[in-house]
């Protein structure tokens, strides 16, 4: 099936929403409306219609039948895993079987002041009741990476250095699916933050690094970005312990010269200490009846 263009797929949601009166307003957020990101393939619609009427439309889902076949569609409002956020608004994220994806909220008309979050990615694309008024141009100031204080960048050093003991730990104890958590979902972006950070300092705090830093190798040289690669790891448990090195070496060069360019401290003492640690459970015996 031949995906259907960005035009036919715009014209389908606002005539959707213009045929539908209980629908009385339609903003575009997202990829699509940064003007600053280059367009593909995946990029999802990601929709907000303003409503009449809310349980008209989640009484009876087969309404969004009239965006096309779907591959799946998902509504987390309905779900109990994970919980539903109960907040009044009703998202449809629904792939479609030609290759587009839709992400439509539903909020409620009455709720609108307090359900529309602000979003500098917001593009006006109809307002039956000029219920939301005039929008300022979209661009992405509000995901440009934030300076941080010294407070904040004080306590992600802290974070860093405890849960690397927590990785040699699980290692010690051959415990893979613990020590992976903690290095892949915890200290993984615990160091993403931080090369945000130092991304930040590059371009004045004016940039996004995208989601989960996507962005991050259009601002780390080719050797930083190489040395982040190796802080991947695969299931072999001297092979973690590896990547976990290369983890701290590469946070620790990063946060340093963030320390240095914000006048902040970095805590030299708790790195080497915990660093003197890491090395010591690694080289522990299977059979230690103690630490030290």
């Amino acid at each position: 099936m031949k995906s259907r263009t960005e035009t036919e797929m715009m014209n389908l949601i606002l005539s959707t929403a213009k045929e539908d009166e209980r629908v009385r307003a339609v903003i575009l957020n997202g990829s699509r409306a940064n003007p600053n990101l280059k367009k593909d393939i995946f990029q999802d619609y990601d929709i907000v219609y303003i409503v009449r009427d809310m349980e008209s439309f989640t009484c009876d889902h087969s309404w969004v039948d009239v965006f096309g076949e779907r591959v799946m569609m998902q509504m987390p409002e309905e779900k109990v895993l994970p919980p539903a956020d109960g907040n009044g608004r009703f998202p449809y994220l629904m792939q479609l079987v030609d290759g587009n994806r839709i992400d439509l909220t539903l909020i409620p008309a009455e709720r609108m002041d307090e359900l529309l979050e602000p979003d500098s990615l917001s593009v006006l694309l109809l307002d039956k009741d000029g219920l939301v008024g005039s929008l300022p141009p979209a661009s992405d100031r509000d995901y440009h990476i934030k300076k941080p204080d010294a407070r904040e960048f004080a306590d992600l050093c802290n974070e860093f250095w405890w849960i690397t003991m927590n990785v040699s730990k699980g290692l010690w104890r051959r415990e893979l699916t613990y020590a992976m958590f903690m290095h892949e979902q915890i200290n993984r972006n615990v160091l993403i933050t931080m090369l945000e950070w130092k991304a930040g300092i590059t371009a004045d705090f004016t940039k996004s690094a995208g989601k989960a830093g996507k962005y991050l190798p259009d601002f780390l040289s080719a050797g930083e970005w190489e040395q982040f690669q190796a802080t991947y790891s695969d299931a072999e448990f001297e092979h973690i312990w590896d990547a976990l090195f290369t983890m701290s070496s590469l946070f620790r060069k990063t946060a340093v010269e963030v320390a240095e360019k914000l006048c902040y401290e970095y805590p030299f003492e708790d790195d080497k200490r915990v660093t003197e640690f890491l090395k010591h459970v690694r080289s522990l015996p299977a059979d230690a009846q103690s630490i030290y």
